[in-house]
């Protein structure tokens, strides 16, 4: 994987007319994209200046340092990679919501006044919800084996990516959420690790688990919890991709139910995209893998993938990729860059719907098609329609933490997705904006109510059925029994 370079020059100039300017000339020769210039100290014969510069490739820092180095009244002082700095110390940390300053304060956060509300709890389990940080509060459980596009880099590589993780949740939904890197790979010992410390939360947030084991490790789990599971890999892509294909295919007048859609992918995202748009109403999917198309009449091996088989392809198409694509109205891909050309998109039908989400690089250039496509949606945000998941998982848990949520289902899935395609509407859509900014704020209390709304629907949303319980009053009768 070829990475972009984020980083901070600190120069030391020579203090004469055209230093600086030479500089920023040698650093658009290199290739380097320039970001903001500050002073960090004058004297009379030199300067100290930190310059912001972008370079497409990672290696070619080493080459734009020699050059500096070698000009006259030029010296490099230092480099710091941005990234890494955002990084240093972590990005989360704990805080107390109750300020503990005298004895009496000690007295009532911690011991003897804790135990009351442990005896409680200990009599009504629902109360641990309202009482302590379990009613918002999600684990981020991975064991680093599918981590980004990095293949299975183990458990302390993976907490940069869930740190990353628990500050969206925060920033998306106010929602405290915890990474939990494990130091296990096999299925029953992540389901072991997960159940032993679930107690402590009021959800699960499967991430970067690897295919197949997700789809056992997510269904056991929800089969042995009463809290809500959820592999964002798998369902949190599934939402935003309903949501943008929804809209989608408003802007070319189509519906779901009668047109074609080729996958690309029958790993954790492409099983549950598929799964999704089959509950929306979706009739004719082809869904390849990297040997071609799943057909019924030769299964394959492993159960998520004869899943496929047996409920996608009707007429048994065979062949690749390429070949199966003729005439699909849909293209979704969350797979490998690369693997479409223009030639390809012209074998669709008229006006395709192209949703190339492989990351950094999509399954098809949106360059080359951007005149044939109907629409076109990537996984990046530097193309228009971008499709992330941080548009369905803050919201997801949101709703399900505010309910208490036995769990989530089906229906609360497509709750988030028909709130999230409902953002846009009216003169708003257009083939460059199908879905909402990750930046809108409405975007996450929105999903959060409709999935709340589905789940007191569907019968698992434990606070309303308690409360129904617990009408006229008695809703702490447990607490006031202890307030003697």
């Amino acid at each position: 994987m070829v990475m972009s370079l984020n980083v901070i020059l600190q120069l030391k100039l020579s203090n004469r007319p055209g230093t600086l300017a030479r500089v920023l000339g040698v650093i658009a020769e290199e290739g380097g994209s320039l970001g903001s210039i500050d002073l960090v100290s004058a004297a009379s014969n030199h300067v100290v200046r930190e310059l912001m510069v972008r370079l497409n490739n990672r290696d070619d820092i080493g080459d734009l340092v020699k050059v500096l180095d070698g000009m006259t009244g030029v010296e490099v002082i230092r480099v710091k990679d941005r990234v890494f700095l955002k990084h240093l110390g972590g990005k989360i940390e704990i805080k107390s919501k109750r300020d503990v300053a005298s004895r009496e304060d000690l007295s009532l956060v911690y011991t003897p006044g804790v135990a009351k509300v442990s005896e409680v709890i200990a009599r009504e389990p629902e109360l641990a919800h309202r009482l302590t940080m379990k009613g918002n509060s999600v684990a981020i459980v991975t064991d680093g084996s599918a981590v980004l596009g990095l293949g299975n880099i183990g458990p302390e590589a993976a907490l940069p990516v869930m740190e990353g993780k628990s500050v969206l949740f925060k920033k998306f939904a106010n929602i405290d959420a915890i990474p939990l890197c494990l130091s296990v790979q096999e299925t029953e010992q992540i389901i072991s690790s997960v159940v032993a410390v679930a107690p402590s939360f009021g959800g699960i947030n499967l991430e970067d688990i690897a295919a197949p084991k997700c789809f056992e490790i997510e269904g056991k789990l929800r089969n042995l919890l009463d809290i809500p599971v959820f592999h964002d890999d798998q369902h949190g892509t599934a939402i935003v991709t309903l949501a943008g294909l929804i809209n989608a295919l408003k802007v070319v007048d189509r519906r779901l139910d009668n047109v074609k859609v080729v996958m690309s992918g029958a790993g954790a995202a492409g099983a549950a995209i598929t799964k999704i748009l089959l509950s929306a109403g979706a009739k004719d999917i082809i869904v390849c893998d990297s040997k071609g198309a799943i057909a019924s009449d030769q299964p394959p091996g492993t159960n998520y993938k004869k899943w496929l088989a047996e409920n996608t392809n009707e007429s048994c198409r065979h062949g690749s990729l390429k070949e199966v694509i003729a005439g699909a109205n849909v293209f979704i891909g969350v797979s490998a860059p690369g693997l479409l050309n223009r030639e390809d998109i012209l074998k669709m039908a008229d006006k395709p719907v192209i949703f190339a989400l492989a990351n950094p690089e999509p399954e098809v250039n949106p360059e080359e098609i951007y005149d044939i496509a109907g629409v076109i949606a990537t996984g990046r945000s530097d193309y228009p329609n971008q499709i992330n998941n941080v548009l369905a998982f803050p919201g997801m848990f949101r709703g399900a933490l505010d309910c208490h949520a036995r769990t989530i289902n089906d229906e609360m899935c497509l709750a988030a997705a028909w709130a999230l395609g409902e953002f846009i509407t009216g003169d708003q859509l257009s083939a460059e904006n199908i879905i909402p900014s990750v930046f809108n704020e409405g975007v996450s209390p929105a999903v959060a109510r409709a999935v709340a709304e589905a789940a007191k629907f569907t019968g698992v949303s434990r606070r309303y059925l308690y409360e129904e319980a617990n009408k006229g009053g008695l809703l702490y009768s447990t607490i006031k029994d202890t307030m003697t």
